[in-house]
């Protein structure tokens, strides 16, 4: 009996072991996939926004509301057909929304001064890593807020698109400050509903939906760096 417990002992300790290398393994996709998504949307962004030709050709013309909706709607589509699309197909997905994101936020480069952008892209950066390592190790169980910052995701989006025809400076600044708020707090709750989606599905071994998950995951945390970088902006950055 006691060469049977430890057996089994045993067995758990690898299991266990065999997970947490898996969960590793998998939270460094997601944070690769981000990053390959963050540099393309960075270099769509610079590319376009230094060109005076096409800043004034795009945000000058009716062309600004397509760029400036597109990746809206793209998102929408993507979290759609996620499950109908190959892992394949559905990274190559994320990577055309990185693109068409980072041509909607190209006007940052003419808008701001290039020393700014960079000094508010570490400090988001920063922000981030401290944030998502409290999600990862963090013991306790974010998932309450879940539904409080699902609401608040939804009331920022519908007042900044409001605000895009008021141009109120008073809601610019207020929807600001609850932004970085909001990302922040979402980025440690995403991390940890990454790694938490991944133990309960570890067991499974299907690895079409570990793909998929993994980058459905880099989205959520994407779209957090995106936004509180872009938030961060409106504080720290100088104009141009």
């Amino acid at each position: 009996m006691a060469q049977f417990e430890t057996i089994r002992t045993v067995g758990a300790g690898a299991r266990a072991t065999q997970i947490d290398a898996g969960l590793r393994a998998h939270m460094n996709k997601v944070y690769g996939l981000m990053s390959v998504a963050m540099l393309i949307t960075g270099g769509v962004a610079w590319a376009v926004g230094t060109n005076d030709s096409m800043v004034q050709a795009i945000f000058m013309t009716p062309l600004k509301w397509v760029v400036m909706f597109a990746p809206l709607v793209l998102v929408m589509v993507f979290s759609a057909m996620i499950n109908r699309l190959s892992t394949a197909a559905a990274q190559l997905f994320f990577y055309v929304y990185a693109a068409a994101m980072g041509l909607s936020i190209s006007f940052i480069f003419a808008a701001y001064t290039g020393t700014s952008i960079a000094q508010t892209f570490l400090v988001t950066a920063i922000a981030f890593a401290g944030l998502s390592l409290y999600g990862y190790t963090t013991k306790r169980d974010l998932s309450g807020f879940g539904t409080f910052l699902m609401m608040g995701l939804i009331g920022i989006v519908v007042a900044s698109i409001v605000n895009i025809f008021l141009a109120s400076s008073a809601l610019a600044f207020a929807i600001s400050v609850i932004g970085v708020l909001l990302f922040a707090a979402l980025t440690a709750y995403d991390t940890q509903n990454i790694k938490n989606t991944y133990l309960q599905h570890a067991q499974m071994g299907d690895q079409e939906w570990l793909g998929k998950a993994a980058i459905m995951g880099a989205l959520q945390l994407y779209l957090d760096f995106i936004n509180m970088f872009m938030f961060l902006l409106q504080f720290l950055g100088n104009r141009d």
